[in-house]
């Protein structure tokens, strides 16, 4: 499917890098990836139809990790990019997660597993650098100055323009005393983070955005839909049903599947009404109109759902909706 004639993916500034990011960038968490039944759910065919779609609509920002697929994810965009002009597409990539069975030091940030990684995920690429490379995590057992040191010297070798860090929870903290490591000793910050943001999962409102705006940081959420809830596909009345109980988790239906979060839900069903809009597109249209987002990640499973989303760079949210949806979720950093 194509996207839809009137889909045109601006470019917004990526913090202060002096970078040009889309609006909405493409996760590929999903290529590759093996469900328990042994299918993969994005085969390398569909990925790259995915990443034809997004290119269609003038989308460049590509996001992957070196564990999406068992590295396919970076491969198959490996491949995909062998055919293109490399210097048009910003490409980010993560590290993090132990990659060997046994190996503790195939985790985390120390100097040995970040040299050998980097390396890897370049090859899988095919680029000699990444243009912003994640911490996938925080890792506790490395001293904060040895990771900055670590990554500073990525940058100047050349395999690495910009340093980001992709966190589950928010640790403003200690994003900030990287980044006054990094200064006094004259390295590279973190000037990209990429942490979880969408109207239901709201943790990040408060120090941690206060925090990106002191520095100037590109604040470039990850599931801006909140796994597929704020889609409208679960009801207050069946829940995880069918397919969707096979696929989700009992800690999905009870983090997502609340009252509290019904309640949202309906609010975003009102104003997509209004707007002539899915909830889905809503909910990223909210997203990227709040104060400190510079793009939201998105991905989907077929080139249908990646269209309909990327449509949301399209959506006008008056001042009014914004607020009503704000404020639907309530709490004490609703007004940010």
């Amino acid at each position: 499917m194509s996207v839809p004639e009137d889909v045109e993916l601006d470019f917004v500034p990526l913090g202060e890098t002096g970078l040009q990011t889309s609006e909405l960038q493409f996760g590929t968490w999903r290529f590759g990836k093996e469900t328990e039944e042994g299918n993969v759910e994005i085969d390398q065919k569909r990925a790259h139809e995915l990443l034809d779609t997004y290119e269609e609509a003038g989308g460049r920002f590509i996001d992957t990790a070196d564990v999406y697929g068992g590295g396919e994810s970076e491969r198959w965009i490996g491949d995909w990019l062998s055919e293109r002009d490399r210097e048009r597409y910003t490409i980010a990539s993560k590290i993090y997660w132990q990659i060997r069975t046994g190996d503790p030091n195939s985790r985390g940030t120390n100097r040995k597993n970040v040299r050998d990684r980097i390396d890897a995920l370049l090859d899988r690429l095919g680029t000699d650098y990444v243009d912003v490379l994640y911490i996938h995590r925080w890792d506790d057992d490395t001293p904060t100055r040895e990771m900055m040191k670590t990554l500073n010297g990525l940058v100047e070798d050349g395999k690495v323009h910009y340093l980001g860090a992709s966190t589950l929870r928010p640790n403003a903290w200690k994003v900030a005393k990287a980044n006054e490591i990094a200064h006094t000793m004259g390295w590279e910050p973190f000037t990209v983070t990429q942490p979880r943001y969408n109207l239901v999962d709201r943790e990040v409102e408060g120090d941690y955005l206060e925090m990106t705006r002191s520095y100037g940081m590109a604040v470039c959420p990850w599931s801006p839909l909140g796994q597929g809830f704020l889609t409208g596909k679960y009801t207050r009345d069946e829940g995880l049903t069918g397919e969707s109980r096979a696929v989700e988790s009992s800690h999905f239906e009870s983090t997502y599947l609340t009252e509290e979060n019904f309640d949202v839900h309906d609010e975003l069903d009102a104003v997509a009404d209004e707007v002539g809009a899915t909830p889905a597109q809503t909910a990223l249209a909210w997203l990227m109109h709040r104060d400190g987002v510079t793009a939201p990640i998105v991905g989907a499973r077929t080139t249908k759902q990646l269209s309909e989303n990327l449509a949301a760079a399209s959506i006008g949210l008056s001042a009014e909706q914004v607020a009503r949806l704000t404020e639907a979720k309530g709490g004490p950093y609703s007004s940010l």
